[in-house]
């Protein structure tokens, strides 16, 4: 009676044996890890990791995996990962024109031409051909923060321009009434996050990019700033200062603009030797933050129609008519459409350089498509599915306010790095890895652990939070990392790696130094997997 056991029992022996990866126990932190996460910087801080081999399943270097730790923008792998799960790489936004009224012999509109947002983040700038868009390493949308930009060369006018010319192939060569932005498409709403206010309508990103130069002391400096259009007029009060001096630009009205017909200043020095800290650039570049978007491309848009040769007769500036939308707009009044590089393009810019915008923007598209159309109803559905359709333990995340990260998302390494790995598993996990920024090469890693073996193998987002610390002064609340190592030894792994509580900040070095530690500590796992 036993003999025909011993085939059962070879059986089981063989899937033990096989299955031996997934049932040892977790591989301790090493040394050299330890060594980096030990340093005096770190004393009072609590460091996280988790890396789980994506094939197997395996994991290794398990330290607080389970914790909740402050996540900083690491946080947009789940609002742009669900969106390019759930609208898929291949998605485009169509802005539409229509018209409401009848268009006569003359080719005067007798009544509105109303622009319905798309929720294209894009919209036009950037644009380097149909299916790519620009992107650089220093966006703009950080310049404030970070003291310069690298600006695309792309004309951020030039969706608007577009939609002006088709609509004067439309027929239309005068607009009797009133122009109107249409931005129903979901409510608009503000993230803790900078204050940001997230709109379906998004021209330049919300942004007026100023530009400035130094000629020689004593003279003004040279300033340039886009789009150029009457809602915002930027005067120049910078003087270029002694070779040597201190950079002391300053923004009227705390960087964001006034009204719909309103007026900035720039004022200070900028020393005739000036070059940006980060990377050597010449140029200063900021922005203003434009706080009324619905009016901006209104006002654009009716410059662009006038440049096509088409008279509106409205006033310009002004504020939006938004009383005047119909309740519904029908398909046969359409006269334009414009529309935008696929999806997995915004995902990209998203994610290489850290858009908090964008990622605001991939929620509420996320939660479009799940019938939602505020952020609590699309924060809501992202838990739902993260939850229930992916299996990730609720009690592993929380994201309370925003698509974006900081300063209150939290999970621990497990949720993470549990989420890349599923990620990675689906159709567009290549192009999700991709996305990412690229250790030493690019994005926000352009500049990090560029000496380091595992430069160019390391695709990972990083994530920043800084607040005030008990002394009321800045503090590096969060520092992560989060992302894919193809590691020296042919694994394809997904990792987590996060430090909260780092201490004080009283430069840019003071992150950047965290920046490195971090590299090092991926390099590592590179080199031991």
């Amino acid at each position: 009676m036993q003999r025909p056991l011993k085939p059962l029992l070879v059986l089981i022996l063989a899937l033990l044996v096989g299955s031996q990866v997934s049932l040892a126990e977790p591989q301790p932190v090493p040394p050299e890890i330890q060594a980096v996460m030990a340093k005096p910087r770190y004393a009072d801080a609590t460091w996280s990791l988790l890396v789980i081999d994506v094939e197997s399943g395996e994991e290794f270097y398990p330290l607080n995996e389970d914790k909740l730790s402050f996540t900083g923008s690491t946080r947009k792998l789940f609002s742009v990962g669900l969106a390019l799960l759930s609208l898929g790489p291949d998605r485009r936004f169509v802005t539409r024109v229509h018209r409401r009224g009848e268009i006569d012999k003359n080719g005067t509109l007798n009544g509105d031409l109303i622009l319905v947002a798309a929720g294209d983040l894009v919209f036009g700038g950037r644009r380097i051909d149909d299916d790519t868009v620009e992107v650089t390493d220093l966006d703009h949308n950080d310049a404030n923060n970070l003291g310069t930009a690298v600006l695309p060369p792309q004309d951020p006018l030039y969706a608007l321009n577009q939609l002006a010319e088709k609509v004067k192939a439309s027929g239309v060569t005068r607009v009797s009434d009133e122009v109107v932005i249409d931005s129903r498409l979901f409510e608009s709403y503000r993230v803790p996050n900078q204050n940001l206010l997230i709109t379906p309508m998004m021209l330049n990103e919300n942004q007026i990019d100023i530009t400035i130069l130094p000629t020689e002391p004593g003279q003004p400096a040279q300033l340039t700033y886009r789009p150029k259009t009457e809602f915002f007029e930027v005067k120049n009060q910078v003087v270029t200062g002694d070779s040597g001096t201190e950079e002391t630009v300053q923004f009227s009205g705390d960087r964001l603009t006034s009204g719909v017909d309103g007026t900035g200043i720039v004022s200070g020095s900028l020393p005739s030797d000036y070059t940006a800290a980060l990377n050597g650039q010449q140029s200063y570049v900021g922005t203003f933050r434009v706080e009324d978007p619905d009016a901006f491309a209104r006002t654009a848009f009716i410059e662009a129609l006038q440049r096509a040769g088409v008279k509106v007769d409205s006033a310009s500036p002004a504020a939006n008519p938004a009383d005047l939308l119909p309740e519904e707009i029908t398909a046969e009044t359409e006269i334009a459409r414009y529309t935008s590089a696929p999806y997995d393009q915004v995902a990209k810019l998203v994610l290489k350089v850290s858009l908090n915008l964008g990622a605001n923007l991939s929620l509420s598209l996320f939660g479009l498509e799940k019938g939602e159309r505020t952020v609590e109803g699309a924060l809501a559905a992202e838990k739902r599915v993260l939850s229930q359709e992916y299996g990730i333990d609720p009690s592993l995340f929380n994201f309370p306010t925003n698509g974006s990260g900081s300063p209150d998302s939290q999970a621990a390494p497990r949720a993470l790095a549990q989420w890349l790995t599923i990620v990675r598993k689906e159709e567009v996990g290549s192009t999700f890895q991709q996305a990412l920024p690229i250790l030493g090469v690019d994005g926000s890693l352009s500049g990090t652990g560029k000496e380091l073996p595992g430069k160019g193998r390391i695709f990972a987002k990083t994530g920043t939070t800084v607040g005030p610390g008990a002394d009321g002064k800045p503090h590096l609340i969060a520092q992560c990392l989060a992302g894919y190592i193809e590691t020296r030894g042919g694994r394809r792994v997904a990792y987590a790696l996060m430090v909260n509580d780092a201490g004080p900040l009283k430069q840019i070095v003071d992150v950047t130094e965290v920046f490195e530690d971090q590299a090092v500590i991926s390099n590592a796992i590179f080199e031991a997997l």
